[in-house]
């Protein structure tokens, strides 16, 4: 009876001091933090405001008038077709670029990625070089890699190449890195396992599981660098941005207008274009 009768005061014990303990407010914590969060917003868009004299009223009253003019302007006139086979022999440059700098960064990042995953690294080290390089690259924004090469390559394509492919590889070296630490481990394993190499491991266990998702990557990236490509265009003084930029400065306004609309056109062809192959593959 003793055990008993210990065991029964101790949860007694137990009871009371649960009870004298309050409990945690959970939920009151998170408003409490959400409130001191949008508070901290608030205070830094006001400082932010004030620190660039930006008036955020006088910016929404000026929109209407801003569209009437955009309205008014840069609506692509009759006139303007003139320019069309000059705004689609640029515009082509500026995708061909974009394909290619795409392109060739994804293969050297997936090779890449291939030392740097846990699922099929030969080294430690060498993981962690690549990773740290990944970094460093996806770091550093397109536009001022097209002003780093500015000054070695001058204003021509292979300045927007380089700008592009440098940004594009740091982002495919994480992508792709994540992709092929998704691999199923086991067939890896299983493969290793038979006495295969690590060049049989890779193209039998991890290749075709990743081809998808890779694919899906590549895609993405190619829409995104059409727009990126625009910018650095105005940089490097090629491709559509620079006919933009020209249009734009002569006060050719309707020319201008319709760079912008051929722009709209073949970034929604391309991604549907993109969607459906994301489709097959799937």
């Amino acid at each position: 009876m003793k055990p008993k009768k210990l065991a029964r005061e101790a949860l007694a014990a137990g009871e009371t001091m649960a009870k004298a303990i309050p409990p945690r407010d959970i939920f009151g914590e998170r408003r409490r933090n959400f409130f001191l969060f949008a508070l901290l917003f608030l205070a830094l868009t006001w400082w932010s405001s004030w620190g660039t004299e930006f008036d955020l009223w006088s910016a929404f009253a000026s929109f209407p008038k801003a569209l009437a003019w955009l309205g008014l302007n840069f609506i692509p006139s009759a006139d303007s077709l003139q320019y069309l086979p000059r705004i689609g022999e640029k515009l082509l440059e500026t995708v061909f670029v974009s394909i290619t700098a795409t392109t060739t960064s994804a293969v050297l990042a997936f090779a890449l990625s291939l030392f740097s995953s846990k699922t099929t690294r030969p080294n430690a080290w060498v993981a962690l070089v690549v990773r740290g390089l990944g970094t460093f690259l996806r770091s550093i924004p397109v536009a001022a890699w097209a002003m780093i090469f500015l000054f070695s390559f001058g204003q021509s394509p292979l300045t927007g190449f380089l700008a592009i492919f440098m940004e594009t590889l740091g982002f495919f070296i994480r992508a792709f890195i994540e992709t092929v630490d998704e691999t199923s481990e086991s067939s890896v394993e299983a493969l290793r396992a038979s006495g295969a190499s690590w060049l049989h491991t890779v193209s039998q266990a991890v290749l075709p599981s990743v081809v998808p998702q890779l694919v899906s990557w590549i895609l993405y990236m190619i829409e995104t660098n059409i727009r990126s490509a625009t910018l650095v265009g105005l940089l490097t003084g090629t491709g559509i941005g620079f006919v933009f930029d020209i249009y734009y400065k002569s006060m050719r306004y309707p020319p201008a207008g319709l760079v912008v609309l051929s722009i709209v056109v073949v970034v929604l062809l391309i991604e549907i274009l993109s969607n459906r192959i994301r489709r097959s593959i799937q």
